[in-house]
């Protein structure tokens, strides 16, 4: 079963990991509002590395708690990153284990994609 999770960035705090004093990686905590697909919210640790627009790189963890379109409730921790610049690289699954209430059993990929409409999780539940 494919689920289209449509989203938007509501906020994005700088952060920093204690004892770690450097420029070459960037630290931020999103948090995001689930509209379609999953109508919840989430939280998010994003790690980027590279300051040239286009060729940067990041990884991202991701609390995500809701309810799908069919009544289903519960959270899942996703990870997701790539390449900026090569949509091939790009990667995400749920995190095994993770899953909460109607969510316990979900495992499979968890892809961001992006449309006209904005950003959106590509779901592939196993």
């Amino acid at each position: 079963m494919t689920l289209i999770a449509r989203f938007r960035v509501d906020g994005a705090t700088p952060t920093q990991a204690d004892g770690l004093d450097a420029d070459w990686v960037g630290m931020l905590v999103f948090s995001k509002t689930f509209t379609a697909g999953i109508v919840g919210s989430a939280t998010t640790l994003f790690m980027s590395a590279g300051d040239v627009e286009g060729s940067r790189s990041y990884v991202a963890t991701e609390r995500i708690t809701g309810r799908t379109d069919d009544g289903l409730e519960g959270s899942v921790t996703v990870q997701h990153g790539g390449l900026e610049s090569d949509p091939d690289t790009w990667f995400g699954h749920i995190v095994p284990h993770t899953g909460t209430g109607d969510f316990a059993d979900w495992s499979g990929s968890a892809r961001i994609q992006h449309d006209d409409d904005g950003a959106y999780f590509e779901i592939d539940l196993a």
